[in-house]
């Protein structure tokens, strides 16, 4: 799978083959199929997502899967990044093709925000989401026919375990429940280019400075260790798992890995992951330290934000 890197700010993007070189915009995870749509974000202990001690720069991803005939993003971005993100996907589809979206937390700003602003945009086919009332969920008053909008768009439930056809070529995209979660969430597996998006799981690598870079590859010498994973799972929205029944957790994590052949690791924030040695690496980061939280092994206690382990 080929990885370039765009410039959203040029009417036809340029593409440069150094992703290093990455600060912000438009990279192309698999060229003309697969773009991530990329805004850094500074982590000044005000993001919950992160330690509060954390210092630095991550940055929100969405993801735009394209087809001759059709387009998908995947999560609408923050509201202070919208004009960004129309522009990014302005750069990559012509005028009126069909694009659906799918948010996959319903109640998380990264995911939603700009839900409203992208329907009276873009030709929006339809809004997947979990729950049939999602549109009650998008009215931020952006625009001041949003509410009619969102009235009229059209909604597309899906189940826990669904399958969902991107344009008439027969890319299938797999839908299931996230298998570690706080909130109603989806992950997604495109078979075209064997990348699975994780949502608000393996976020856990940020950078110095807003220029990155946000891609790590085989090639990349990645220090991350099972104890950094551990740090940033305990001191974020996942402190819960120490002492929590993390052995059911894993195999439903396990199970998607084994069915699904994963290149590419797609989270909705924080660094893209990519190729087989550097997915398997942190998949088995991550189940290190969940068989180490299991209630058997750990007793449960209530951390506050204050304190970090």
């Amino acid at each position: 799978m080929s990885m370039t890197i765009q410039d959203a700010s040029r009417e036809t993007p340029a593409t440069i083959h150094n992703p290093r070189a990455f600060a912000g915009g438009i990279a192309a995870l698999a060229d003309d199929q697969l773009y991530a749509l990329q805004n850094p974000f500074a982590l000044d202990g005000r993001v919950s997502a992160y330690p509060a001690s954390t210092r630095g720069f991550s940055v929100a991803n969405c993801y735009l899967l394209r087809e001759p005939d059709a387009a998908m993003l995947i999560d609408t971005g923050f509201g202070k990044d919208e004009p960004a993100i129309r522009a990014q996907i302005e750069a990559l589809i012509a005028p009126g093709t069909p694009l659906s979206m799918f948010p996959l937390r319903l109640n998380e700003f990264m995911s939603i925000n700009n839900v409203e602003s992208f329907a009276g945009h873009f030709n929006v086919e339809t809004c997947y989401t979990s729950n049939p009332d999602a549109a009650l969920w998008f009215d931020f008053g952006v625009r001041e026919d949003g509410r009619s909008l969102l009235d009229a768009m059209k909604i597309t439930a899906v189940t826990r375990a669904d399958t969902i056809d991107l344009g008439k070529l027969g890319r299938t995209i797999d839908v299931m429940q996230a298998p570690i979660r706080l909130i109603a969430t989806r992950w997604l597996y495109d078979r075209a280019t064997r990348t699975l998006f994780s949502s608000d799981m393996f976020t856990h690598l940020w950078r110095d400075t807003a220029t990155g870079p946000w891609l790590v590859t085989d090639a990349d010498n990645d220090p991350t260790t099972t104890r950094d994973v551990r740090s940033f799972m305990l001191n974020t929205r996942y402190w819960w798992l120490e002492g929590a029944p993390t052995d059911a957790i894993r195999r439903g994590i396990g199970e998607i890995f084994d069915k699904f052949d994963v290149e590419t690791l797609a989270p909705g924030y924080g660094c893209i992951l990519s190729g087989r040695n550097v997915v398997a690496r942190h998949y088995q980061m991550l189940d290190d330290f969940l068989a180490a939280c299991d209630k058997s092994r750990m007793d449960s206690r209530y951390v506050t934000r204050d304190e970090e382990r």
